[in-house]
């Protein structure tokens, strides 16, 4: 078994779930990456944005004072799928604790999320999730897919 990364070094893989909020909410990309799809929850981190990005596909989560970054809490998670996910999102995030509420009408938590941390690329719009299903999805998976 391999050392975890710094990133993961205070997430416990057996109690921690992990906010997502790009192109981890799609079931397609989870299986290509885990080989499964783990248990979701709707949820929201208010105060974040899920960000367009300067020539990429995906989104960052970056500050944004009234604004909610709609997501889901991936739970369930172990310490490989952890890994796999960790090697998957690049140098510019950073994983932090996040405090996110659920959408079923659950109270506030806190949980793990990759925040981006190079604002000279974060464009004024959001990231669409519907736009990014409808465009890119497809030939983003089938990328994944062939690994």
């Amino acid at each position: 078994m391999t050392e975890p990364t710094i990133r993961l070094s205070a997430v416990d893989p057996t109690a921690d779930a992990l906010f997502v909020y790009g192109t981890l909410r799609f079931g397609r990309i989870l299986a290509a990456l885990l080989g499964r799809v783990p248990s979701t929850a709707p949820a929201g981190a208010a105060g974040w944005r899920a960000a367009a990005l300067t020539r990429r596909p995906y989104p960052g989560l970056v500050p944004a004072p009234g604004q909610i970054a709609s997501g889901l809490l991936l739970s369930g998670l172990s310490a490989r799928e952890w890994r796999v996910l960790d090697d998957f999102e690049d140098d510019e995030y950073e994983l932090v604790p996040l405090m996110v509420e659920s959408g079923t009408g659950g109270s506030p938590g806190t949980v793990w999320s990759y925040i981006w941390a190079a604002p000279d690329e974060v464009l004024p719009g959001n990231w669409e999730a519907d736009s990014f299903a409808e465009r890119q999805l497809d030939r983003y998976a089938a990328r994944l897919e062939g690994f």
